[in-house]
């Protein structure tokens, strides 16, 4: 970590990298390689990895010139789940391997939100992939009608785990609102408390793009809380948060 411009105390103190709590895991929609640049420049030393959401991989200019400025900068990188499952879908799950060997992915994200998938299937592709790569398994629908009782996403996560899942995902999509939140946005809380008295916090990735769902989660679980799908520009905000150098937080770790 780098120098900090100048010192205050009683802030909490953040695991250092490479850590394996305390993540922030940032979404590329598209990013320019000049964008992704700039990005590392001034939010770097507070990414912990990059999602190139979805399947924008396919469609990005310039796909293997932006991954070796993420390589060279030591921040691990991966596609988007919805490419595994297209791929999947296709019956490509072999070309899905060897594009991940082409980019030299250190990640992949396996999920089943938008397909349908037998949970047996889903855990022998996460069981061969982590001979490959370090996986990281999303539980959870984008379907907004579809409602998974809590004690399922427990049995979902930590039978994902037991396959070989480095972190497993609470999925919200890029827009918080499905899965892990209601439609508005809002945590379903009992759920998120219930998922913490069977699986160990920092096995999961919090989908949080939200500044208050970010806020929920800094206050139930820490500083150190591992959070994903923040946008590009929310980077430095999400660490002031953590900080309890913004306002919603402000008081929260003082003693």
């Amino acid at each position: 970590m780098s120098e900090k411009n100048y010192f205050l105390n009683n802030l909490p103190e953040r695991e250092l990298k490479p850590r394996e709590k305390g993540l922030t895991m940032v979404m590329d929609k598209g990013l320019s390689t000049r964008q992704a640049e700039d990005m590392l420049e001034s939010s770097g030393e507070h990414i912990d990895m990059v999602k190139l959401g979805w399947a924008t991989s396919y469609v990005s200019p310039n796909l293997k010139k932006k991954l070796e400025v993420y390589r060279q900068a030591d921040i691990p990188f991966y596609f988007g789940g919805t490419l595994f499952e297209a791929f999947v879908i296709r019956n490509q799950f072999d070309e899905y391997r060897a594009i991940l060997d082409k980019y030299k992915a250190p990640l992949a994200e396996v999920s089943d939100g938008s397909i349908k998938m037998e949970h047996d299937e889903k855990l022998k592709y996460i069981e061969i992939l982590s001979q490959q790569v370090q996986v990281l398994s999303e539980v959870g629908s984008k379907d907004v009608d579809e409602i998974i009782p809590p004690y399922k996403w427990i049995e979902l996560m930590n039978a994902e785990l037991g396959a070989g899942a480095w972190k497993v995902i609470g999925e919200s999509r890029e827009s918080g609102t499905v899965g892990l939140f209601r439609a508005t946005g809002e945590v379903r809380q009992g759920l998120v408390q219930e998922i913490l008295t069977k699986v160990p916090s920092e096995k999961i990735m919090w989908e949080a793009p939200q500044k208050s769902q970010q806020v929920y989660f800094i206050k139930l679980l820490g500083a150190n809380v591992n959070l994903g799908n923040i946008a590009t520009d929310e980077i430095i905000p999400l660490e002031t948060l953590r900080l309890g150098l913004r306002g919603d937080t402000f008081h929260f770790f003082l003693k």
